[in-house]
């Protein structure tokens, strides 16, 4: 029976490409159904899906089932006009990063906090034109965006009270045990492709935090 790193590593890979489990399981040629029983571990593969899949992703067989660290080579880049944004990566990688928890409310929670800030930046800009028809949302402005920043701070404070360890929403507790290691060089290694995309939004976001001074004039003569 495959061990655990196998599901875990396939679910990883696929979300660092920021690719959709139906076009994987299109281009391996199985079920998306199929393909998601595998993610999750419910179901075993046989060996010849084994070698596929690592053909697909472009590495071993070993790192697939936790044998071995990752060194093959990441696949050729796609042309130029065709590279996936920094901003499109960098969430391919945060996404990925939430996939490293065992808790699967960690990663539920993060996905719905993202789900939120993305609404009220569309929203946003949905609204600013009054043409664009407000019946394309459910929820009438102004209420909308202080619900889903509601929403936001509750799922937020929920992912603090699981990452310290205590209970929040029905479930335990994170053991600090058990919490990947996220560093930047721990990232690269686990994300080759997209952890340092992560790192340089992140950097250049704490730029915006903090308004630059202005040079100091030059000492006159």
């Amino acid at each position: 029976m495959l061990n655990s790193s196998f599901p875990r590593n396939i679910t990883l890979l696929r979300k660092e490409r920021g690719l959709s489990q139906k076009s994987v399981a299109a281009a391996l040629g199985v079920s998306q159904a199929l393909l998601s029983h595998y993610e999750k571990g419910i179901r075993e593969c046989g060996l010849a899906f084994l070698v596929r899949i690592a053909d697909f992703y472009g590495v071993t067989c070993d790192y697939l089932l936790g044998r071995a660290p990752r060194q093959a080579p990441a696949p050729a880049a796609p042309p130029e006009n065709q590279q996936p944004s920094a901003l499109s990566q960098a969430l391919g990688a945060l996404e990925a990063v939430l996939g490293l928890y065992e808790a699967e409310g960690v990663a539920l929670r993060g996905e719905a906090y993202l789900a939120a800030a993305f609404y009220r930046l569309f929203r946003t800009l949905y609204d600013a034109n009054a043409k664009n028809p407000p019946a394309a949302f459910a929820l009438p402005e102004p209420s909308a965006q202080g619900f889903a920043q509601a929403q936001e701070s509750r799922l937020l404070a929920e992912l603090a009270a699981l990452l310290s360890g205590a209970a929040a929403g029905g479930e335990k507790g994170v053991p600090k045990s058990s919490q990947p290691g996220l560093s930047p060089e721990k990232l690269a290694q686990a994300l080759p492709q997209t952890g340092s995309a992560l790192f340089t939004l992140l950097g250049k976001a704490e730029e915006t935090f903090v308004p630059r001074l202005p040079e100091p004039p030059a000492p006159t003569a």
